[in-house]
């Protein structure tokens, strides 16, 4: 029994090891099999057909299978797969899927697609009793804002590259027969490389990059740039001192944390917004890894297509509840006029410190044709942030320049870019330099960019002379008849320190020379220090002096058009300075001589107690203004030698006072003068945005009623914003208001 027991263990043990050899054999010939088996490995990029612009978190997959991929931040994918099949597929949301066959005798193949935007519409999702449960999800990320929001941080700065492109598109075949568009035919007839061997042929009309450092502080909330580098190309661009500011990353900044995102001046609402609930359906669609965290992917879109608000897809974090990717997208369905769509891209990545930071970001505007017989546009934004560093502070004074720009930056350095690009030139971009240069460098277009900037800019260069503004070259009035004027300002070719203006103007109906100039000098630009002298002798109207509505020209010229009620001449003499003590708080001090002779019945009592004295026709008036001016946030451009407001969210204060002074300079009247004002853009959610703006004055002194506050009305055909559009030039006069 023992022995016949062993022998079938034996003869057991026998046939299990035969099999585990065999079994062994056979895996060692399938290991060699799929090694001597053929790796495929596709790559390519997905674009958009119409815009050319990648499309990122796209997914690429074989047709009828889930092998696949999906897209980077700019549209490139790979896949490496050891089976084939007869076809591969991209697909995207706001996007009809595309197809293209596979070549099964190579081995490696690149395959593009171009895919034709259509309206956003989700997939059928079907909702079953109980919460939806993407709504959980969003409670926690409002409720983690303040830890994942970038401006929970008390300092943080990186390095940022930006790159911004505008191209022409949707040419109608009208449009291509103009002389103008014919002459450029050859550039047109390349430009499918743009978009694509499906794509709609756009025609580019500017780039620029920037390279810059960005810190920004908490508290009191202060943010600066500094920009290090800048290249500017564009067809009628001439000088890149303004663009190279605004190509910036300060102004390509979105914040999907903040309720409100600001695009073209319109409030839309964020998909993460504290009142998520109000604005958008949402659906939790799958889970992913991206860019190494495992998210939440959630489609969302607006409850009522009407609103500003997005469609589109975000991803969010397991862990902590952030965002890490958002594709959002804005149609025509909104309303929002000439405007075809928005489509806002990021991608975010924590820092050591919890929040957070933006890495990359893209935004695209279409701009529809206005006309049949015109074109349309594609403005393109990209921003890449690198080398993030948090809770560095800086002193105080660091953050009191908002925005500067090195003294180099807009030489020519290929090296620089080449070492400091967060990622080389596309062929395409590369493209878009050797284009427009082409484009510009063309006769007519060069004399069509000429009348191009004196429509819009008033002036037209002569060396370190601009001549202008045209807009007041000719007028016609009961007083003066025909009236031709010519003007001159120095430019920053002159210098960049002194600025001079002139102008002389005559009228042939009262025979009289009038004239102006002023001399300025540029003191500081760092806190913008300006101070200088003006003369001048020229025709006025009561109720509509130049210096209150000479910011707009196309008004003045129409309020001196036709008949003039009340006209005098005015010669003035001035002297100014003007400073900013901190960033938004701008003081102003002006010494102003002038006299007034009215070209009407006109007459004041020379002593109010007695009205049985004597009476006058003309005075003079010595004064001197004090003006102080609080605006919190406000940001500027430097416009060669000017200086531009972007305005700020937050009130601007102004207040001022003025004191004439009898006896001074040939003055007659000591009196004085209050004004106060305070005014703002604000948010009003989903009714839009709205401004309001509060004025009062007192002048507790008797004066003749030109010194009075003469409040100013509008008779024309033009809106403007100071004004009482719907009253009469004139109508009101007060010493209190």
């Amino acid at each position: 029994s023992g022995e016949f027991t062993l022998t079938k263990h034996t003869h057991l043990r026998n046939r299990l090891s035969k099999r585990l050899f065999l079994a062994c054999l056979f895996s060692c010939f399938g290991l060699f099999l799929a090694r001597g088996q053929a790796v495929y490995v596709f790559s390519g990029r997905v674009t958009d057909a119409e815009t050319g612009e990648g499309v990122p978190f796209a997914a690429v997959a074989f047709k009828g299978t889930t092998v696949g991929t999906t897209t980077d931040f700019d549209g490139f994918y790979k896949l490496t797969v050891r089976a084939l099949h007869d076809s591969l597929s991209a697909s995207a949301i706001s996007y009809q899927p595309k197809s293209k066959a596979v070549d099964k005798s190579k081995t490696t193949q690149n395959i593009d697609f171009q895919l034709s935007p259509t309206s956003v519409s989700l997939n059928e999702i079907k909702i079953y009793a109980g919460e939806n449960p993407a709504y959980g999800i969003l409670r926690q990320v409002v409720r983690r804002k303040d830890k994942n929001d970038k401006r929970s941080l008390d300092f943080y700065e990186y390095e940022s590259y930006t790159k911004i492109e505008i191209d022409v598109d949707n040419l109608s075949e009208k449009l291509k027969k103009r002389k103008a568009i014919q002459k450029i035919q050859q550039v047109l007839d390349s430009v499918e490389v743009l978009s694509g061997e499906a794509g709609k042929p756009v025609l580019p009309m500017f780039i620029s990059e920037a390279f810059s450092n960005v810190y920004y502080r908490r508290t009191p909330e202060k943010k600066r740039e500094h920009i290090l580098k800048t290249r500017v190309s564009g067809v009628g661009i001439q000088d890149g001192t303004l663009i190279s500011q605004m190509a910036g990353s300060s102004f390509q900044e979105y914040n999907f944390y903040r309720n409100w995102l600001n695009i073209l001046n319109k409030d839309f609402v964020s998909p993460i917004a504290d009142g998520w609930k109000l604005y958008y359906e949402y659906f939790l669609v799958d889970s992913a890894d991206v860019s190494g965290h495992f998210c939440y992917r959630i489609d969302f879109e607006p409850k009522r297509p009407q609103d500003l608000a997005f469609a589109g897809t975000m991803w969010i974090d397991k862990a902590t509840y952030a965002l890490v990717q958002v594709d959002a997208t804005m149609n025509k369905t909104a309303n929002l006029n000439f405007i075809e769509k928005i489509k806002l891209q990021q991608e975010l990545a924590p820092t050591e410190a919890g929040p957070w930071m933006p890495v990359r970001t893209r935004v695209l505007i279409d701009v529809a044709e206005i006309t049949n017989q015109s074109a349309g546009m594609l403005a393109k934004f990209y921003t890449s942030n690198e080398r993030i560093a948090v809770n560095q502070p800086h002193s105080n004074k660091f953050y009191e320049i908002a925005l500067e720009i090195e003294p180099t930056a807009q030489l020519k350095d290929e090296n620089f870019w080449n070492e400091h690009r967060h990622e080389p030139l596309t062929q395409t971009e590369k493209n878009v330099y050797a284009m427009i240069d082409s484009i510009r460098n063309i006769p007519l277009i060069r004399s069509y960019i000429e009348i191009a900037n004196i429509a819009v800019n008033g002036y037209k260069k002569a060396g370190p002379v601009d001549i202008g503004p045209y807009i007041l070259a000719y007028n016609n009035n009961n007083v003066e008849g025909h009236y031709v004027r010519l003007g001159f300002r120095t430019n920053i070719d002159f210098s960049n320190k002194w600025v001079l203006k002139g102008y002389a103007g005559y009228g042939f109906s009262d025979q009289r020379l009038k004239y102006g100039g002023e001399i300025q000098r540029i003191l500081s630009r760092k806190h913008w220090t300006v101070a200088g002298i003006r003369h001048s002798y020229d025709l006025e109207r009561i109720g509509v002096l130049s210096e209150d509505v000479w910011d707009n020209t196309l008004f003045l010229l129409s309020a001196r058009f036709g008949i003039i009620r009340r006209p005098f001449m005015l010669r003035t003499n001035l002297a100014y300075f003007q400073t900013d003590l901190a960033r938004g708080f701008t003081q102003k001090i002006k010494l102003r001589q002038w006299e007034f002779n009215p070209l009407y019945d006109f007459r004041y009592y020379t002593d109010p107690s007695d009205t049985r004295l004597n009476t006058d026709d003309n005075f003079s008036s010595t004064e001197i203004t004090l003006e102080s001016r609080y605006a919190a946030g406000e940001q500027f451009l430097i416009n060669d030698n000017s200086r531009i407001s972007l305005g700020t969210v937050k009130p601007v204060f102004t207040f001022r006072y003025t004191l004439g002074l009898n006896g001074v300079l040939g003055g007659n009247f000591n009196y004085h003068k209050l004004d106060a004002s305070v005014s703002q853009s604000v948010n009003l959610g989903t009714l839009g945005r709205s401004s309001y703006s509060v004025s009062a004055g007192y002048i507790p002194s008797t004066v003749p009623y030109p010194i009075l506050q003469s409040h100013l009305g509008n008779q024309t055909f033009f809106y403007i914003g100071n004004a009482y559009n719907l009253m009469n030039f004139f109508e009101f006069v007060s010493d209190r208001s």
